[in-house]
């Protein structure tokens, strides 16, 4: 689970052709906030080491890392920055290495996001600016359709 110092390595022996495989490790971005707790169990029984941490050192070594998130851009991005998260996802994803943002986790790789009047600068990994959703009821919870335009990637 999540929260703990290393999880042991996993070795899996696949039943197709003997080989041994040694599970990933992900390292779940501890900044105070997010939804650690669901998604370290959805990573577990996926097969995945979890480590829950702020330490960049592990953040950049591990194998995946993920970028919960709950609650207002503002505040995560405030406390993505104290712990120095922000670093360790760059240089992630510079390299081409995997990076998961979950709900506001990935919001904050755009340039910036607006709530309710306020304009915070994100992490700008990619272009764009997150904007609040305009719905009779927030925070909307619920399945939507999008539509990507024509011109998108």
């Amino acid at each position: 689970m999540p929260g703990s110092a290393a999880s042991p390595r996993l070795r899996v022996r696949s039943e197709f052709d003997g080989c041994v495989v040694t599970a990933p490790s992900v390292v779940l971005l501890d900044y105070g906030s997010g939804n650690v707790h669901s998604a370290g169990k959805a990573l577990e029984l996926a097969g995945a080491r979890v480590t829950l941490t702020a330490d960049k050192d592990k953040a950049e070594a591990a194998d995946g890392l993920v970028v919960p998130g709950v609650g207002a851009f503002a505040a995560v991005m405030e406390a993505i920055t104290r712990v120095r998260g922000g670093a360790a996802i760059e240089r992630r994803l510079a390299g081409g290495r995997p990076v998961l943002g979950i709900c506001v986790g990935m919001q904050v790789l755009f340039e910036h996001g607006v709530e309710r009047g306020q304009d915070t600068p994100g992490l700008g990994e990619w272009p764009g600016v997150v904007t609040e959703l305009v719905a009779p009821v927030l925070p909307h919870m619920g399945w939507n359709t999008v539509e990507a335009p024509a011109d998108s990637v």
